[in-house]
């Protein structure tokens, strides 16, 4: 998916919300539990409903790998449901890969030959030659980690050097010249508020994939306060809000709600902005 085309679609349903597939079979509602594959049923119920009100898909990889075989099989059968009913959705995986080139070379294979994925979420620390081989597909996406939502995200991102520069400044400024605002996307959490402003003075032309909106906190207005760029250059995740907004047989009614609260809210800002 090129980048005019998911800015088509942000425009289009005045949207740039991504619901977070991160389905724990633990908190699905009982009554799908017998179905042959709770985890895919539940997540084509939560598609059908919040399809209309967003623009991506992220299917955090953890919560799939967790249930061995069975869940690369919900995995792929979710991918492929999204591809074929709602092919303008963007696509995330999130593996935050990112290993010596050779291993990394296989990663990318996996996620964007045999899933199909339009994006990855790949970790900057091994450097250069083990981001390389994502950005090698035309038309596929590397998501970098920059400046995460987590609490732990102090603990490295944020030191500063002898020059002042704090880690993850570096890495957007080295990292830019890998790639272009047309192969490569940033991760900066919601919870980081007004570092927003220095993120967009190294990259302010490349898209941002932002946690941390909802079950972390984040403030949506500050995110697009500080991050919005002229074609929007955001992609805002919220997942536990959205999926798990209810848990008995109308779950996915109250997430489709749920969904559309957020979109509301985006429209605005896209409107202030005058995107649209």
């Amino acid at each position: 998916m090129k980048k005019t085309e998911l800015f088509e679609n942000i425009k289009r349903k005045q949207s740039f919300l991504c619901v977070g597939l991160d389905t724990d079979r633990n908190k699905i509602p009982y009554h799908l539990w017998s179905d042959d594959d709770p985890v895919y049923a539940f997540n084509r119920a939560i598609i059908d409903t919040t399809a209309a009100y967003c623009i991506a898909y992220k299917l955090n990889l953890a919560f799939y790998e967790s249930n061995g075989v069975k869940g690369w099989t919900s995995l792929k059968k979710t991918v492929d449901y999204i591809k074929t009913n709602y092919p303008d959705q963007f696509i995330i995986a999130d593996a935050k890969r990112g290993d010596i080139g050779n291993t990394s070379i296989m990663y990318a294979h996996t996620f964007f030959n045999e899933m199909g994925v339009h994006s990855i979420t790949v970790a900057p620390y091994m450097g250069e030659d083990s981001v390389m081989p994502f950005l090698s597909y035309e038309g596929k996406w590397t998501i970098l980690l920059a400046l995460t939502s987590n609490k732990g995200s102090n603990d490295f991102q944020l030191t500063e050097d002898v020059q002042g520069e704090h880690l993850y400044e570096k890495v957007l400024r080295i990292s830019k010249n890998w790639g272009d605002d047309e192969s490569m996307m940033y991760v900066v959490g919601a919870t980081q508020g007004q570092l927003f402003e220095t993120v967009r003075r190294i990259v302010p032309e490349h898209f941002l994939l932002v946690p941390g909106i909802g079950a972390q906190g984040g403030s949506l207005k500050d995110v697009c306060h500080y991050g919005m760029n002229n074609m929007c250059g955001l992609i805002v995740n919220s997942s536990r809000a959205i999926i798990y907004a209810d848990s008995t047989e109308k779950f996915d009614v109250k997430a489709g709600g749920t969904a559309a609260d957020i979109q509301k809210e985006m429209a605005f800002f896209l409107s202030k902005k005058g995107i649209f």
